[in-house]
């Protein structure tokens, strides 16, 4: 959702991660995502960029990432855990289960509905997450 590319090595380096080069390799892979990728499409991209990149570095910096707040992991119902860079823009996600192909949207109308049913719930909220699975419609 959000169109500028997200920076995950500087946000290592704000955060005082310890980068080496291959966590560097991963963080850029993860920067130009412009999908959700699991470890496995991750560790895919990063082997084309340096061919000693093991799966096994890959999910320990995918966790490391996470831990420090800079991954938000998804699981959208595939079996996979799936990745995205945190984003100070909220967006939720409509998964094509035909596909698994993840659309990211905004819509004020159902951020306010979400507030108000848990005002109604005696609660204010603070955070959520919505995914949304579906087919695509049968155009005639």
């Amino acid at each position: 959702m959000p169109d500028t590319v997200l920076d995950i090595e500087q946000l290592c380096v704000d955060k005082g991660l310890r980068l080496t080069d291959q966590r560097k390799v991963i963080a850029k892979v993860l920067s130009e995502a412009d999908d959700h990728p699991d470890v496995e499409e991750v560790c895919a991209r990063a082997k084309k960029i340096d061919e000693g990149i093991s799966i096994a570095t890959v999910y320990r910096t995918v966790r490391l990432f996470e831990e420090a707040g800079i991954l938000e992991r998804h699981d959208f119902r595939d079996g996979r855990s799936r990745y995205e860079p945190v984003s100070d823009e909220h967006h939720d996600h409509l998964i094509n289960v035909e596909n698994g192909e993840v659309i990211e949207f905004h819509n004020e109308q159902i951020e306010r509905l979400q507030k108000m049913v848990a005002e109604e719930l005696g609660f204010k909220l603070v955070d959520h997450r919505l995914e949304l699975y579906g087919v695509p419609l049968k155009k005639n």
